[in-house]
C-alpha cells in the first residue's frame, strides 16, 4: 500500500461563534477572525464587554481612556488583527463590532489598530498588504491629521486628536 502524502491545511478552524470563525495558520502560528455569514455596512456583528480592565496596555487590549484598555469578551474578539484598510470597527462607546462596508462570509475581520489605540504597547511593520498601508503602526499619536482623517476612529481618540 502506498502511503498518502500529508495535506496540512492552510488554515484550521479552532473556534466558531454564531458571528465569527477562529483560525489558525498551521505554518505560522497566527490567529484570525472571519465572519460566519454576511453582513452589510453599518450592521453591528456582535455587542462585546469589557472582561476586564487595565491601567497599561497590551496587545490584546483596546484603549478606551489615558489609563483605561480593556480586554474584549467575546475571547474570539481578540483575534480581530490589523488593517490600515479595515471592515470593521470597534465602538467602544456603544460596545459594538460595526461593520464598515460589506463583508462576506469567510472573510476576514480586520480593523484599524489606531482606531482604538493612542500609542501602541507593541508597535510593529504593518504586512497589511492594502494600498492605503501605512508601514509602520505606533498608535493614532504618530500619524498626521489627514491620515486620521480616512478612518472611522472612536471618541477617546477623537478627544486625544483635538486636545494635541
Amino acid at each position: 500500500m502506498i502511503p498518502l502524502p500529508l495535506v496540512i491545511p492552510e488554515t484550521t478552524r479552532i473556534a466558531k461563534t454564531d458571528f465569527a470563525k477562529v483560525f489558525r495558520n498551521p505554518a505560522t502560528g497566527q490567529h484570525s477572525l472571519h465572519a460566519a455569514a454576511f453582513f452589510d455596512e453599518g450592521d453591528m456583528i456582535c455587542s462585546f464587554t469589557a472582561q476586564q480592565t487595565y491601567s497599561t496596555p497590551s496587545y490584546l487590549t483596546l484603549q478606551t481612556g489615558l489609563h483605561q484598555h480593556i480586554a474584549l469578551s467575546p475571547d474570539c474578539l481578540q483575534y480581530t488583527n490589523h488593517s490600515c484598510d479595515p471592515n470593521v470597527f470597534f465602538d467602544t462607546d456603544k460596545m459594538e463590532l460595526i461593520a464598515l462596508r460589506s463583508i462576506q462570509p469567510d472573510d476576514e475581520l480586520v480593523f484599524f489598530y489606531p482606531s482604538t489605540e493612542w500609542q501602541m504597547a507593541s508597535p510593529f511593520s504593518c504586512n497589511c498588504g492594502s494600498e492605503k498601508c501605512l508601514g509602520t503602526i505606533t498608535g493614532a499619536a504618530a500619524l498626521k491629521q489627514n491620515q486620521l482623517n480616512a478612518y472611522r476612529l472612536t471618541s477617546f481618540i477623537l478627544l486625544q486628536i483635538k486636545n494635541r
